[in-house]
């Protein structure tokens, strides 16, 4: 368990912070961008699961996935070591899919593309899509630095996926997407 007894420590005053293996690194290092999008992608699904409390599955849903991106971040924090304890596997993009057909299920076939927008719930939901893939796209740049976890990547692709899906859903199951009117 994670004991937090300083928030303010002035580590990081000079521009550095520490992995799990009290490295110390440049805040701007690719690791610590993956951190800082996962954050960001992590506190638009809290945004969005706000708004799906009386959407109890949906809010569960949630609350677990932003508990998976904080395994995604412990198993980047420190490079090249195996930890102890919960590991990303296969069983959290599995986790995805299952829910990716169930909710799925519920919709029509796009016949156009659809524009963020629609309930407050489902423009939550294309914003924490659109950090998930901004936090996506930074994992693939530190994998090319480094060696990661072959899961990784597939995980947070597949999570955009979900969150596209769910904000159909919130948009009265797709009957109040906006869609693309080309050349408007």
């Amino acid at each position: 368990m994670v004991k937090l007894d300083r928030i303010v420590t002035r580590g990081g005053d000079g521009g550095e912070t520490s992995l799990a293996n009290g490295a110390r690194v440049r805040k701007d290092h690719a690791r610590i961008q993956v951190f800082g999008a996962l954050d960001e992608a992590n506190s638009a699904i809290g945004f969005l699961q706000a708004a799906c409390v009386d959407r109890a599955e949906m809010s569960n849903l949630l609350r677990r996935v932003q508990n998976h991106l904080f395994d995604l971040g412990a198993d980047l924090a420190t490079p090249g070591v195996r930890r102890s304890g919960p590991q990303i596997d296969e069983r959290y993009a599995v986790y995805l899919d299952e829910n990716l057909v169930i909710y799925n299920r519920r919709l029509q076939p796009l016949m156009s593309f659809v524009l963020p927008g629609g309930t407050d719930a489902a423009c939550r939901a294309h914003l924490a899509r659109t950090a998930v893939r901004r936090a996506e796209r930074e994992l693939v740049a530190l994998s090319a630095e480094e060696a990661i976890s072959p899961l990784l990547i597939p995980y947070l692709n597949r999570l955009s996926d979900l969150l596209f899906v769910l904000a159909r859903v919130l948009n009265d199951d797709g009957r109040n997407d906006v869609l693309w009117v080309p050349a408007s």
